[in-house]
């Protein structure tokens, strides 16, 4: 029986879950939380997720929400090699390095750059005005971020060492809007970075679901 994925496909932690999903080639069927008619806080889907949020999902029985957990949790179930995306939790120092990669994408990437979408990309899709002190404020801070980004892939090929994990693939979908959606250049002015984000981003399984889960 396929995954059920609750969530909406256009979402950037839907696709999230549906990428990790095609890395490990198991099959999934997205059940539709349509967040432009405000389901995601329906009766029914908050049994799923209490907070209101997307996406969710049901693997043979088990329920499990939050994007980055549910992640986790296929690698762990699903994954064919020990070690593949998500290092043998046996190798200390691989894990150190792979878990200061997860808190960097998560505390340094993500927060500023889905707050650029929101203000470059949702608000004009919504007949909203942007905020142009607050847009150029968070374009400076994601080139701030970038700028140490560079000095970390100078060094190595992918964010926790030379084997790609989920922390790098977790950028895919807000790195993605940024620079085909909001339109910023802000990956090809640094060499290493742009190495890095062409090597995730030309993945088989980020180009399945680049534009929806």
């Amino acid at each position: 029986m396929p995954l059920k994925i609750y969530g909406f496909r256009a979402s950037s932690c839907t696709r999230r879950v549906a990428l990790i999903c095609k890395e490990l080639q198991v099959p999934y069927e997205i059940v539709q939380v349509d967040l432009t008619k405000g389901e995601q806080r329906s009766p029914a889907h908050l049994v799923r997720q209490p907070f209101g949020l997307i996406p969710a999902v049901e693997d043979d029985g088990f329920e499990l929400f939050e994007s980055r957990a549910i992640c986790r949790y296929l690698v762990a179930k699903y994954g064919k090699v020990p070690g593949d995306l998500v290092p043998d939790h046996t190798d200390i120092i691989a894990t150190a390095k792979f878990e200061q990669a997860v808190s960097i994408e998560n505390n340094n990437f993500d927060p500023t750059a889905g707050q650029i979408m929101l203000e470059l990309v949702m608000k004009p899709a919504r007949g909203l005005a942007i905020d142009k002190e607050r847009a150029e404020s968070l374009i400076s801070t994601i080139n701030s971020k970038l700028d140490a980004y560079e000095t970390i892939l100078s060094k190595q090929k992918y964010l926790a060492g030379d084997s790609v994990t989920i922390a790098d693939l977790f950028h895919l979908p807000w790195a993605y809007g940024i620079v085909e959606k909001a339109k910023l250049d802000v990956i090809s002015k640094r060499p290493s970075v742009a190495r890095w984000y062409e090597d995730i981003s030309s993945r088989p399984s980020w180009q399945a679901v680049k534009d929806g889960a």
